[in-house]
């Protein structure tokens, strides 16, 4: 009695291990997935110089291991001189370089970009494009993913004082939840 009860308790126990030992198979990718992410920014300001900062949100959805699509929409409400903000809200493609692990990429979004003058003079909106490269880090099971590093150099073409090129970086962390 006392042996099946060990029997039975050491099969229970070992069925138990057995998914955490699962491996993907080696054949394939991690294919069609989405991820939505948060990171926070820093970015110099051609217009009156300035370092902004703020939070952005992001989301990242793949067609293929390789290609996909990346939106983000980034406040950048802090740190500007007498009250100088900006936001972009931003979608293009994006390509990865490796299916997991470390992973480089680059990307090229364009959209709207809006801008808030010194001292509440006046607002505007603005296209903007902002090619961009970056490394993620892919943990537990590739559910996880940590931007370790973006870094964009927008284009603001239609500015009103002339073009502006503010450049910036990223970090943050990212889940799956597709």
């Amino acid at each position: 009695m006392k042996k099946s009860i060990l029997t039975l308790l050491g099969l229970l126990l070992y069925a138990a291990a057995a998914p955490a030992q699962a491996t993907k198979a080696t054949a394939s990718g991690p294919g069609m997935y989405t991820t939505v992410g948060i990171a926070g920014s820093w970015y110099r300001s051609d217009y009156g110089n300035s370092n902004l900062y703020g939070p952005t949100i992001y989301v990242d959805a793949h067609f293929h291991r390789y290609v996909g699509l990346e939106g983000e929409a980034r406040f950048l409400r802090w740190g500007g001189k007498q009250g100088i903000q900006q936001n972009t809200y931003l979608i293009g493609p994006r390509v990865s370089f490796k299916p997991e692990g470390w992973v480089p990429y680059v990307k090229m979004p364009v959209g709207l970009g809006t801008m808030r003058f010194p001292y509440g003079y006046g607002n505007g909106q603005y296209f903007v494009m902002a090619p961009g490269a970056g490394l993620e880090k892919w943990i537990s099971n590739d559910n996880i993913h940590i931007r370790v590093v973006d870094v964009e150099y927008q284009v603001w073409p239609q500015f009103t004082f002339g073009t502006m090129k503010p450049y910036g970086i990223s970090t943050g962390i990212s889940f799956r939840v597709w």
